[in-house]
């Protein structure tokens, strides 16, 4: 059975994540300490809900950013959720004293809206080349609920979403795939999301 690590930094919506990824086959391990992260997985989810710059300070605290790093250099499956996908990127609006994990170069930028934060559903325009994203169907739509975006490299893109402003919803860098929205609160579609990503290892 394919068993995934949930990386537990007190900034994340753990019991939820575990369901989502459980109602697809997956056997979820909650590793609360960087030196809990071994060869024994075959996937790392890194979950996120609140603030990049506690976010950061907690990661470099349990001893996750090097072997995150590492995990992601070696070409292993992992996949960051919402404040996860933020924590990637090497800096952000929200705090500059915070640095991320730079494993998708690029910066996290506040959402120019009339209302923040962006809450609710929206559509995904998924990138023809993508290849986990790619299960979302044309008109599809996910959960999100977020007042930062990410902004990497063009190339890095593999969906984007339109509130008020068109932006980066998800990111894929061959074995690194980002999520701005929550598939475990968008039904269907995070269903889909989880199985492609799960069944692509």
């Amino acid at each position: 059975m394919t068993v995934a690590a949930l990386i537990d930094y007190d900034l994340g919506n753990l019991p939820s994540v575990t369901k989502a990824v459980e109602r697809v086959g997956v056997k979820v391990e909650i590793v609360d300490r960087g030196e809990q992260l071994t060869e024994s997985f075959d996937a790392v989810i890194l979950p996120g809900v609140g603030h990049f710059g506690t976010g950061a300070r907690n990661l470099t605290a349990r001893g996750f950013d090097e072997p995150l790093k590492r995990w992601a250099a070696s070409g292993a499956p992992l996949l960051g959720i919402c404040v996860g996908l933020q924590l990637f990127c090497d800096t952000s609006d929200e705090d500059e004293t915070a640095r991320g994990l730079g494993i998708v170069p690029g910066h996290v930028k506040r959402l120019n809206a009339p209302k923040v934060p962006h809450m609710g559903w929206n559509t995904l325009d998924v990138r023809p080349e993508s290849r986990v994203l790619s299960a979302v169907e044309p008109g599809d739509m996910a959960y999100f609920v977020h007042s930062y975006y990410v902004c990497p490299d063009e190339s890095a893109v593999a969906a984007t979403t339109t509130y008020d402003e068109t932006f980066c919803a998800a990111v894929e860098m061959d074995n690194v795939v980002g999520v701005q929205f929550h598939p475990e609160k968008s039904a269907n579609v995070g269903r889909k999301l989880l199985e492609r990503f799960f069944d692509d290892l």
